[in-house]
């Protein structure tokens, strides 16, 4: 029997992380066994669990995501880590990539690139349960799935689009399974309506939401926006 894999989310705002371990409970063959806001709450989780996999944040309250690289790798070497975070400056890559981070997510997430980076590590941890020797083909499958995993083209932020404030619109568009507007959503969200209207528009057009215009008694038709699989 396959094991489940058991997974750390280190995440300062509370309802991002809510949004990973919701994500997490739909993926089969994985499991949350607990949740840091810091990284001081981080090293707790790490020392006393010991978990398979950690889904790191870089900006952390009391300490960059980084930082924890090394101590991950003293107190428990065998846990592996994937960043999902909005920092892309370089020199924070060129760490990730040198402290074994296995995959790097750059938010504004979607659950589609979320289940894919879960799946690959998936068949890559099992791949390497696996007792004896390797076939060449496996060993160059290996690699293959890293070198897509860690593609420039997914540390890319659309030219105009800001990933936190693209986190904020995600997060309210997941809770409009009725559709909401773009000026309602913009007042939730902190920014204006034309704000809204062009970070919605850009979901539509990467096919993670959609977009109706709903008819009422009175006025113009509303364009109204929802999430991807309402």
């Amino acid at each position: 029997m396959t094991k489940i894999i058991e997974v750390l989310i280190v995440e300062d705002d509370i309802r991002i992380a809510e949004i990973h371990r919701r994500f997490i409970n739909k993926i089969e063959g994985f499991i949350v066994v607990g949740s840091a806001n810091t990284g001081a709450e981080a090293k707790d989780w790490i020392s006393a669990l010991k978990p398979d996999l950690i889904l790191l944040d870089v900006y952390l309250p009391d300490m960059m995501g980084t930082e924890l690289l090394t101590f991950i790798q003293v107190e428990s070497p065998d846990s592996d880590i994937i960043y999902i975070t909005a920092a892309s400056e370089v020199n924070i890559v060129k760490q990730a990539f040198r402290g074994g981070v296995v995959d790097y997510i750059l938010k504004p997430l979607t659950f589609d690139r979320f289940q894919d980076s879960l799946r690959s590590y998936k068949e890559i941890r099992e791949t390497l349960s696996n007792p004896g020797n390797l076939e060449e083909d496996s060993i160059h499958l290996l690699w293959k799935h890293q070198k897509l995993l860690n593609s420039p083209d997914n540390l890319i932020t659309p030219k105009g689009i800001d990933p936190i404030t693209m986190e904020k619109v995600i997060i309210q568009l997941s809770h409009q399974t009725s559709g909401i507007t773009a000026e309602k959503l913009g007042i939730e969200s902190g920014v204006s309506r034309s704000t809204a209207r062009r970070y919605l528009e850009f979901l539509v057009s990467e096919s993670q939401a959609r977009a109706e215009l709903i008819y009422g008694t009175i006025g113009r038709p509303e364009r109204r926006y929802f999430p991807k699989n309402s």
